[in-house]
């Protein structure tokens, strides 16, 4: 079977998407069976790479965010191309914009099951924080008009596939008829307890022996509900000066507020990004506790990582995230603000971190893992094929 997957959501420096993506690659080169695998994503130039029985084609992109380098894919006519040259069994889209759009059109036109991935609940994300501005009664037309895009999108796909229970729910009441619930996974071989050389990573940041150190990986966005990460950790100051260190790995628009954070203390580090997957465990594994503030996660991959590595996450109730939490919630706070995340902090530092982390790491072990992730996948792109 011949699997591609388009997306936008693909850079040097990007995440979750990206690291769903190579893992399926990796899955795909541990198979006997010879399935392939074609990845068509934008890039600073048009390119062809091959390895093996996976293929990535980069379509030259302007650039829209220079911080995570994200591009717009617009080069539709070569996407095209690339689709009836390779006739793949089944074409899986990430993007719910113009590129999600051709997926669908070319799938019908060659008679190829389309699956949409819908990895950002973005009417949440971005249409509603952007609505505001105009008003209640502007919000609700707007958000109105999301669902209607979003089901009148997504019903014509094959399957709608999400990481969450909660969000499938969402899209269902919404309309949408055809949604599979998806866990995402995590490479146990990688990111696993290691208590060895943890304090070899925090000495480099500062980190004195007494502090906790608190740690974020993700964008530094509005989505991402970082401001409110910010100001919990300047309220923290504040309460309890010098008792914990915050380390952040991202980059993104809020980093101004980032860098007036480190002028103001001496217990910030800032990582732009971390390619080495192991280098990132390193990471986990070195810090206390993992905070989460974002509210629109639709599933929380970092969080995952971070709890097989045995460091436990705190961050807002209420999110898609809730799902992949593999030990208690009891210290998260129960609304959205810098306050109510401090508190969480506090009240969850001065739990039981080490046990806390053993056992999640333990549970992720056990529930999540790439492999059955993509054995299950690809039992619905069997079932797909043979419709």
């Amino acid at each position: 079977m011949k699997i591609c997957d388009l997306t936008q959501f693909y850079s040097p420096v990007s995440g979750g998407v990206k690291r769903y993506l190579h893992e399926k690659i990796d899955y795909i080169h541990g198979q006997a069976s010879r399935h392939e695998h074609v990845l068509i994503v934008p890039g600073a130039k048009t390119n062809l790479k091959a390895n093996g029985r996976s293929r990535v084609y980069t379509i030259r992109s302007p650039v829209v965010s220079r911080t995570a380098q994200y591009r717009a894919l617009l080069n539709l006519r070569a996407v095209e191309e690339i689709l009836d040259r390779e006739r793949p069994d089944i074409i899986e889209s990430a993007d719910p914009y113009q590129l999600g759009w051709r997926a669908l059109k070319v799938g019908r036109a060659l008679r190829i099951p389309v699956v949409g991935f819908y990895h950002s609940h973005f009417p949440e994300a971005y249409v509603r924080k952007s609505a505001t501005l105009l008003g209640r009664t502007a919000t609700h037309r707007v958000m109105k008009l999301s669902r209607a895009y979003v089901r009148k999108l997504y019903n014509q796909h094959a399957a709608t596939i999400v990481a969450s229970d909660l969000l499938g729910r969402v899209l269902r009441g919404w309309g949408v008829h055809n949604v599979r619930v998806l866990s995402l996974g995590v490479n146990t071989e990688i990111f696993r307890p290691d208590e060895s050389g943890t304090e070899a990573v925090r000495r480099p940041l500062g980190v004195q022996p007494d502090q906790n150190l608190l740690l974020y990986v993700g964008r530094l966005a509005k989505e991402k509900n970082t401001t409110t990460l910010l100001r919990a950790f300047n309220t923290l100051q504040r309460r309890r000066p010098n008792e914990f260190h915050l380390l952040v790995i991202g980059d993104g628009p809020d980093r101004t507020q980032l860098r007036k954070l480190q002028l103001r203390t001496d217990n910030v580090s800032w990582i732009r990004y971390c390619a080495d997957p192991g280098e990132l465990a390193g990471y986990y594994r070195a810090a206390d506790l993992f905070v989460h503030p974002s509210i629109q996660e639709t599933f929380g991959l970092a969080a995952l990582e971070s709890q097989a590595c045995g460091t436990p996450v705190v961050g807002i109730r209420g999110s898609c995230m809730d799902n992949v939490i593999c030990h208690d919630q009891d210290s998260w706070a129960l609304e959205n603000t810098a306050d109510a995340l401090a508190d969480a902090i506090e009240e969850s530092s001065d739990r039981k971190l080490s046990v806390m982390g053993r056992n999640a790491a333990r549970v992720a072990r056990h529930r999540y893992s790439w492999p059955c992730v993509f054995d299950e996948l690809f039992c619905i792109y069997r079932e797909l094929r043979s419709e």
